[in-house]
């Protein structure tokens, strides 16, 4: 089976430069993912979303705030036509060297434990960042680079297999 995983903030959602998404009222989703999210229910077997959430270990929000926003993410995500079949974080601290956060794979393995029939070398990881392509093609996936991030395909070449503007722009080119 192939299966998705996706970054949540700067994919699914705005980023929230120099801060975090700490409350539903700051989870803005990016146009055109509700969209996506219907295409690729019915393209791939599997949607997760890996997620680093290191506001929860710094103290700023709680695993309940972040149950919160995840739980009116798949609400949307659903009502649209699409799915999410789970979402994995990390609360740990970057400092914490957590093999559960990105870039290390924990997170993948915890899906392939959760999903046995799922394989990563036919998954495909879509991120906005250099750390979201490590994590990809250490895990054995494609890759998939959205966002303003052109610097990150440039300068790593070998880490991103396509590049697009959007999270949409993906979700078309697989029609």
């Amino acid at each position: 089976m192939k299966a998705l995983f996706l970054d949540r903030d700067g994919v699914i959602n705005e980023r929230i430069i120099d801060g975090y998404v700490t409350r539903l009222e700051d989870f803005k989703l990016i146009d055109g993912v509700l969209e996506a999210m219907a295409i690729f229910s019915r393209v791939f077997d599997r949607i997760f979303v890996v997620t680093n959430q290191q506001g929860i270990g710094k103290g700023l929000m709680t695993e309940s705030d972040l149950d919160r926003i995840h739980d009116w993410l798949q609400e949307q995500v659903a009502s649209a036509g699409g799915r999410i079949d789970r979402i994995y974080y990390c609360p740990a601290l970057k400092s914490a060297h957590s093999f559960m956060r990105k870039p290390s794979i924990g997170m993948a393995l915890q899906a392939r434990r959760d999903y046995p029939e799922v394989l990563l070398r036919q998954s495909v990881m879509v991120g906005d960042t250099r750390s979201d392509m490590l994590f990809g093609r250490r895990a054995g996936m494609q890759t998939v680079l959205v966002g303003d991030e052109h610097e990150v395909a440039y300068r790593n070449p070998h880490l991103v297999d396509r590049y697009y503007a959007d999270l949409l722009g993906y979700a078309k080119s697989l029609l």
